[in-house]
């Protein structure tokens, strides 16, 4: 294939997790991959796993920094010439009490989770309007949708990034760039693993109606689909890829238990 013509998505906090993956199933799809993320080593070291130099670059870069995402998407136009699609997936997850989460910890997790977006995607529609237009996919969280405890800046961050969704869509549209968000729920994540204890994922099981957490796999299935020329006319929408756990309410686990003894 004319290297010219072959597509191109950059995704953001791809030395791991949901953006790994994500990155994997665009290089299997036979797209060139940019790979971004703040952890320098880790993502040097995942570029190397990957062991695909001529289709792939690793880019060092902290997402809410504008001259730094800038410099990215111009390193991402030098190498490949184009840009299909951005993965907004870069984000950070601070879980505090209200009282306890300091005016740091709210400004860094909005800085990252709703400003990382906004800068990248300013960044990169020019390129990609040039390219004759594209997708960018926002990943949010159930927790923009759902209030818990202790995700006071996360969860407002992600429901933030939601709306912001919705005006990339209609703002860009124009450009012939379409803009979605995926709101994953549990997902069997490292980060997932570090902070849900065993009761934790219990608690989450029984709300959910496929009773387990979902796969990064899973996740980057809804994200090239969105990326895809098979979603050309969807945009603006946020698509739940999470069990069935946010369209359903409360006594779950009771209700199941009744079902089996009735």
């Amino acid at each position: 294939m004319d290297p010219r013509r072959q597509k191109v998505a950059l995704v953001t906090g791809a030395a791991r997790g949901i953006g790994l993956a994500a990155a994997k199933r665009f290089l299997a799809e036979g797209w060139r991959v940019a790979l971004l993320d703040i952890d320098g080593s880790n993502l040097a070291r995942t570029h190397a796993a990957l062991a695909n130099p001529d289709q792939t670059l690793a880019i060092t870069c902290d997402v809410a920094d504008a001259t730094g995402v800038a410099r990215a998407v111009a390193v991402v136009a030098e190498r490949f010439g184009r840009l299909d699609a951005l993965v907004c997936n870069a984000g950070i997850a601070i879980f505090k009490p209200l009282l306890e989460t300091t005016p740091e910890d709210w400004a860094r997790t909005l800085a990252v989770n709703l400003t990382g977006p906004f800068l990248c995607t300013q960044a990169a529609a020019p390129l990609m309007r040039d390219s004759g237009g594209g997708a960018i996919v926002n990943i949010t969280s159930i927790s923009g949708f759902r209030a818990s405890t202790l995700r006071v800046a996360y969860g407002t961050s992600k429901a933030g990034l939601a709306h912001l969704t919705k005006q990339q869509a209609a703002e860009l549209a124009s450009l012939g760039i379409r803009v979605n968000a995926v709101a994953p729920g549990p997902v069997d994540t490292a980060m997932a693993k570090a902070v849900h204890t065993p009761a934790i994922r219990a608690d989450y099981h029984n709300q959910i109606p496929l009773n387990r957490y979902g796969l990064e796999t899973e996740l980057a299935e809804a994200i090239f689909f969105l990326c895809s020329d098979r979603a050309s006319y969807i945009t603006g929408q946020t698509i739940a890829v999470d069990g069935g756990f946010e369209s359903t309410g409360i006594g779950l686990k009771t209700m199941r238990e009744e079902g089996r003894n009735s």
